[in-house]
């Protein structure tokens, strides 16, 4: 295969993951590709707990956790999910469906130390004020002062200090990886649960990983009409084909950081243990991102 071939197969932008090897993403089961190619769009399942049409959105995390550039719908990927699905035990079919994709999520879920640690009637402790820091000015996103915990806010510099380095286009953009949330003191939002009974929305929650001082939203794009933070499946889709989302799948975890899939912006630095308390006077112990 040439290279520029190629490229237009990969699921990584070739600025964000320089192409080191070639792989023949024509090789594989035709047939597995032609079912992958119409689950991509037509999937009817509930990956997070609510409907959702195709896996285009899962496509690159995907891609990454098998360890292949190939496009979803390609033999390639195929081949490249059969094997994966061999080493854990599942029926190697290169097919990408809801059981396979929830040994995925359990894996990518358990790399979160909230969700590790976090029970069904525990919560993390939250960070004492010394243990927070705030974002410089220029550092978050629309002038906003996030918290976050010291060696979490260091991580996340030198992680955005690298990708602006390493991706000029990441560079261009001002609002890269600005972080637009991090820390959420857990008393004000259990406050706000109780007088405005939504206690477990994106916004507010009453055990969120952002108790921690872990957490951190940050900017990896948008869709036109929407906010950073909607977790409606066009603005979704939009951010995972971003330069900026894709080159956190593939170099984040050299930072410390990992990803709640369901949203792209939303990541936690694995860098420093938290500790874990009963939790009390909640309307619902349920975890949330």
């Amino acid at each position: 295969w040439a290279v520029a071939g190629l490229a237009s197969m990969l699921p990584f932008p070739a600025a964000a993951q320089p192409l080191v090897s070639v792989e023949n993403c024509m090789s594989g089961s035709a047939a597995a590709a032609a079912a992958n190619a119409r689950s991509l769009t037509t999937l009817a399942w509930r990956p997070f707990g609510r409907n959702e049409i195709g896996w285009q959105i899962y496509a690159s995390k995907i891609a990454t956790e098998i360890d292949t550039r190939c496009a979803g719908a390609t033999p390639g990927f195929a081949a490249a999910l059969a094997r994966w699905q061999a080493r854990r035990r599942l029926a190697a079919t290169g097919a990408v469906d809801p059981a396979t994709f929830a040994v995925m999520k359990g894996d990518w879920q358990a790399a979160r130390p909230f969700v590790a640690l976090s029970g069904r009637w525990s919560c993390p402790l939250p960070p004492t004020t010394a243990m927070l820091a705030v974002v410089g000015p220029g550092e978050g996103y629309g002038g906003k002062a996030v918290e976050l915990r010291r060696g979490a806010l260091l991580a996340w510099r030198q992680m955005r200090a690298a990708a602006r380095r390493e991706v000029p286009a990441i560079a261009a953009e001002p609002r890269s990886l600005q972080p637009y949330s991090g820390f959420r003191d857990p008393t004000a939002d259990a406050l706000r649960c109780l007088t405005e009974l939504n206690c477990n929305g994106i916004v507010r929650a009453t055990c969120s990983a952002h108790r921690t001082g872990l957490a951190v939203d940050m900017w990896v794009g948008q869709a036109p009409g929407y906010g950073p933070d909607s977790s409606a499946d066009p603005n979704r889709l939009a951010m995972v084909r971003t330069l900026q989302y894709r080159w956190l799948l593939t170099n984040a975890a050299r930072f410390g950081f990992v990803n709640y899939v369901f949203e792209p912006w939303h990541w936690e630095w694995t860098g420093e243990p938290v500790a874990v308390a009963e939790a009390t006077n909640l309307a619902s112990p349920a975890v949330q991102p």
